[in-house]
């Protein structure tokens, strides 16, 4: 294998490793973004209770 061939293999290589890991990163934040959208609703929800009810 030539040095060239070599760099070749090694910059591919980090390139797969950095896209997984902002594959993986996506997958978080989305799974994030999901849970305070549920707890934002809840939130909601308890504030128009108390709205209604005068807690």
């Amino acid at each position: 294998m030539t040095k060239t061939a070599l760099k070749r293999t090694v910059y591919l290589m980090v390139l797969a490793m950095f896209s997984m890991n902002m594959l993986a990163a996506c997958n978080t934040v989305a799974g994030a973004g999901k849970d305070v959208q549920k707890a934002g609703e809840k939130v909601e929800e308890k504030a128009e209770d108390c709205k209604d009810s005068n807690c």
